[in-house]
């Protein structure tokens, strides 16, 4: 029976996203012969998510395969956009924090996210600490430069500090001495 839930599984992954037709049918037929399986449940919450954007739905797939296995690591990124895209802020929060105490998850990737999170709710500074826990946790110079690029645009959104005294106060003080 395993033989026949991984030839769906793959058939699956292989037809996704470009024939979405034959991977929700393989997935349907893993399904009948497993319906817990964690790749399974996780790949049809992708395709709510990224491709019908209902995240309700996709959020029940995700759910379900964690509740099955919290160490199917590919699931809590995913995870968390739908929240992310939902605006779930809280939740995608404690889900983050949950998932950087399980072993083998991509803590730089879990931090991105959680800078991700703190830039949705403008709380820039947070944003920023969180980007700088994600490039320490990093150990790839593309998801390094990932990470400086969403640096940059969250300071580029953060207010301008002001400057203590305008410039014509300072002018008028120097004509008085």
């Amino acid at each position: 029976m395993s033989n026949l839930l991984d030839k769906y599984l793959f058939q699956a992954l292989d037809a996704y996203p470009y024939n979405l037709e034959e991977a929700v049918e393989s997935l349907n037929y893993a399904l009948s012969y497993d319906e817990k399986n964690p790749i399974a449940l996780s790949l049809l919450g992708q395709i709510y998510a990224e491709n019908l954007k209902n995240y309700e739905v996709a959020k029940e797939y995700y759910q379900h395969a964690l509740a099955e296995d919290m160490y199917a690591l590919d699931v809590y990124p995913k995870y968390i956009n739908v929240l992310l895209w939902n605006e779930d802020y809280e939740e995608a929060e404690k889900l983050i924090d949950f998932a950087l105490t399980v072993k083998g998850t991509d803590k730089a990737m879990l931090y991105l996210k959680k800078g991700i999170l703190f830039e949705q709710k403008k709380d820039y500074k947070k944003a920023i600490k969180c980007l700088k826990l994600a490039k320490e946790n990093a150990y790839n110079n593309h998801f390094i430069n990932d990470i400086k690029e969403e640096e940059e645009r969250i300071k580029n959104k953060m207010p301008k500090k002001k400057k203590s005294k305008d410039k014509s106060s300072s002018k008028k003080s120097k004509k008085k001495s």
